[in-house]
């Protein structure tokens, strides 16, 4: 199906940035030729700029530094464990400097990669959500820092260790997500995260009768929203400070208020990205008065438009009224838009900015009807044997991977390239 004139006489390049460029016709990466990474590596391929990882990093921090805010960031290891990632990021700054970043857990087996991979206990914060008694022998063991989701967490860990410290994650019930069905948090629907409002008092009375210290309150309004999610974080922040105030007017001095992570990156020119800026100074116009050191946990935002998967078109077939293009990859290395419907730019590798004139669905090699990664797509004419690049690939992809159909999951290239600016 042919584009209108004008669609067909663009292409999106709002994605171009030092670091995610376009060189002799071609898309580079840390200033690699993707092309040559791909025929080297072959396909599929992960390949990361590992200085966007640092300086992501340094620009959130930089900004909470500009809002005034006392702050703690922590990254969320589920977006990304790679050891080459977090070797990156441990080289901000080691346990105790300036610059360094905490590990956010939300398992056992994340507390003792963090562990192993250079962290220390007190640097990491763990928000998991059902805890077995088996979760608990591994967490227990560490001092880390653990917030609760559930007065029968409380409890729990109450009878395990009877005067520990700890934070409770609350619901506000409102929150912010990629779409209505990312946020963790709302007052239309339940969700599985947090303690509300009405079970508050029974979160308190398990702590007073294990003498369990509460400093911490953690929410996390949801998954991947962006800056016109702005205004409903805010209303989420609010309303987890009500359960602060609560709190300590039942005896507790509150020390940290983590708002968790969630912020994440656009993935079509229309889009509006988070202005860290004014994430922080919104925190701080609610914080600021009150004595309170802020947590954040970025994930997806510091890993997402950090790597690019690469992948070769191997078919390319008119069915009915809709064109197929058929790529060497499946939702088993890239499930964003099976599991999460998150949107991905796909770029061809050569004359990316070249006109696109169609418009297709791309599909993967998974043997499912849903394994697609773009449907009524505008893209250019390709041929069989083309590369392509799936954008915003550095997050949760590769820590999500399987091997669904025995297909193979997917290795990655890591560029040490300088910071992106």
């Amino acid at each position: 199906m042919i584009l209108d004139r004008a669609l067909a006489a663009t292409a999106p390049d709002w994605w171009r940035r030092p670091g995610l460029d376009v060189a002799d016709d071609r898309l580079t990466v840390g200033g690699a030729d993707l092309e040559a990474l791909a025929r080297s590596h072959g396909t599929p391929l992960f390949v990361y700029d590992l200085g966007r990882v640092c300086r992501t990093l340094v620009e959130l921090r930089e900004a909470l530094e500009r809002g005034g805010l006392r702050h703690r960031v922590r990254f969320a290891l589920k977006a990304n464990r790679e050891p080459e990632v977090l070797a990156a990021i441990r080289s901000l700054g080691r346990p105790g400097e300036a610059g360094s970043v905490g590990i956010d857990a939300c398992s056992p087996g994340e507390v003792l990669h963090a562990l192993a991979h250079g962290w220390n206990p007190e640097e990491i914060s763990v928000t998991a959500t059902n805890l077995s008694e088996r979760d608990l022998d591994v967490i227990l063991a560490h001092p880390v820092r653990l917030n609760l989701d559930a007065v029968s967490q409380v409890r729990r860990v109450g009878r395990r260790a009877p005067g520990r410290t700890i934070g409770v994650r609350v619901n506000p019930a409102v929150g912010a997500g990629y779409h209505a069905g990312l946020e963790y948090s709302s007052h239309e629907r339940p969700t599985k995260f947090g303690v509300t409002a009405d079970r508050l008092d029974d979160a308190i009375d398990a702590a007073r009768d294990a003498r369990l210290t509460i400093d911490t309150v953690h929410f996390h309004a949801g998954s991947g929203w962006l800056g016109d999610g702005l205004p409903r974080f805010e209303r989420a922040l609010v309303g987890a400070l009500e359960f602060v105030d609560q709190l300590e007017a039942a005896g507790y001095r509150i020390g940290e208020l983590n708002v968790g992570g969630g912020l994440g990156r656009p993935a079509r020119q229309d889009e509006q990205p988070v202005d860290v800026d004014a994430y922080a100074a919104a925190i701080a116009q609610h914080v600021a008065p009150r004595d309170l050191v802020v947590a954040v946990e970025p994930g997806d935002f510091v890993l997402k438009d950090a790597a690019v998967m690469l992948a070769e078109v191997v078919t390319v077939e008119r069915r009915g009224d809709v064109t197929f293009v058929g790529l060497d990859a499946g939702w088993n290395v890239d499930c964003a838009y099976f599991i999460y419907r998150f949107l991905k730019e796909i770029v061809p590798v050569r004359g990316p900015l070249r006109p696109r004139t169609t418009r297709v669905t791309i599909a993967g090699h998974i043997n499912e009807a849903g394994d697609v990664f773009a449907e009524d797509y505008p893209f250019p004419e390709v041929e069989e044997g083309e590369l392509v690049a799936l954008l915003n690939a550095g997050g949760y992809l590769q820590a999500m991977s399987s091997t669904h159909c025995m297909r193979p999951v997917a290795p990655a290239v890591f560029l040490e390239a300088a910071p992106s600016a």
